[in-house]
């Protein structure tokens, strides 16, 4: 055993000498049998959160109606959930009713995949009674008990299986994944928050493109919002190298190859519940790899697009022309450093030194000085500064 398990021992003792049950569960025990990192552990115990909270006098309610008490103990916090049965279930997503149990195995019983089925005591004992400690050596995904149920039960089981596939590069269990075929418009039903987590998620694993091609054969990229008729897209997307790109960027290629632009991509984007800023960068980023794809980087567009989009838009670009992914960032980057001004707001002069200089009042001539200076400078043509800036324009006898 391992942290950040052993330093949560103690609290499972506790809980024991008040003459309860507790226990690590779920994908802290998958990830340790997996040797992966382990960033926050939860702890099923037989105790009812009201008895939790008579033995821990620092607790939080945080889903007490749902049989969690988040602990805090010796500076750290922890989920502590009671063992329990959910009956019928609604909208195939929340149970209509959580009932607290005494039994460990029948809450195992209860959880989506088999590997996902395990707890551990505090002496490191694995308790596995759905084998899911097999299905991890055999590296692959399959539910506990019946697809049908599992996927009725919680229909965002089926986003998380193809997830972990792409997380944990294991195949899906032949039953398993007929019931993603049977049973994926159920995803109609879950919000499409869910399934953007669930998405972006499947988009950042290891095994992403396998993900996609499942995503594909099993059906259920029907069920996405605004994925229905493109299948063909999606296929495209899945045999392309992204794995060096990051989720905005996929997003980027993918809305590229839908064939939307920065005029129109923005309603496809609010089906999948896009927050404003990032609908934005992804619109801005479209104009400009639009732009990419006719001509090579200037002076000017690379100061225009700014570091962080250039690079993106770059990197995208190089995907859909089948060139190495940062093929030509190092040189757009060495451009980018040695602008003079890296925006717009690194002028040293503004509108009121040009009324000042040409004793003049504000109006549009105001904007386009500033851009025939900003130009100049990028350019190198004269020094950002107020002296030579001021200079310039006089003798150049520009009004």
């Amino acid at each position: 055993m391992k942290q950040p398990f052993l330093k949560a021992v103690p609290l499972l003792e506790i809980i024991e000498a008040n003459g309860f049950e507790a226990y690590f569960v779920g994908g802290s025990v998958r990830d340790y049998l997996l040797d992966r990192e382990i960033t926050d552990i939860d702890i099923a115990s037989s105790a009812t959160p009201a008895e939790i909270k008579s033995i821990f006098s620092k607790t939080i309610d945080v889903g007490i109606e749902h049989g969690t008490v988040v602990v805090i103990f010796e500076g750290e916090t922890y989920e502590v959930t009671t063992f329990r049965a959910e009956e019928e279930y609604m909208d195939y997503r929340r149970p209509k009713e959580v009932v607290f149990i005494r039994s460990l195995i029948a809450d195992l019983e209860r959880r989506d995949f088999t590997m996902n089925a395990m707890a551990m005591d505090k002496t490191g004992n694995i308790i596995d009674p759905f084998f899911g400690r097999q299905a991890i050596e055999d590296k692959v995904i399959k539910t506990v008990g019946m697809a049908e149920e599992r996927f009725k039960e919680d229909a965002l089981r089926m986003m998380r299986a193809l997830r972990f596939s792409s997380q944990l590069c294991f195949e899906i269990d032949s039953a398993t994944f007929s019931g993603l075929v049977q049973y994926g418009y159920l995803l109609e039903k879950i919000a499409v928050e869910r399934l953007l987590v669930e998405f972006e998620k499947l988009l950042s694993g290891q095994n992403r493109n396998g993900a996609l091609k499942l995503l594909l054969k099993s059906g259920l990229f029907q069920f996405l919002p605004g994925f229905h008729s493109h299948q063909q897209e999606i296929e495209k997307l899945s045999e392309m190298t992204i794995n060096e790109l990051h989720v905005d960027e996929i997003w980027l290629l993918l809305t590229h190859l839908l064939g939307l632009n920065g005029k129109n991509v923005e309603p496809f984007l609010r089906k999948w519940k896009f927050p404003v800023k990032r609908i934005h960068w992804i619109q801005k980023c479209l104009n400009w790899l639009e732009n990419r794809l006719k001509k090579e980087w200037t002076i000017e567009s690379i100061y225009h697009a700014n570091e962080e989009v250039f690079n993106s838009v770059e990197r995208v670009f190089n995907i859909v022309s089948g060139n190495e992914v940062n093929t030509s960032i190092n040189h757009l980057n060495q451009v980018y450093k040695s602008l003079p001004i890296k925006c717009h707001s690194d002028l040293v002069v503004s509108g009121r030194d040009l009324m000042n200089w040409y004793q003049a009042d504000a109006g549009p001539w105001i904007k386009e000085k500033l851009s025939l200076i900003e130009e100049a400078v990028l350019h190198k043509i004269i020094e950002n500064k107020k002296e030579s800036i001021r200079e310039w324009l006089l003798s150049c006898n520009q009004s």
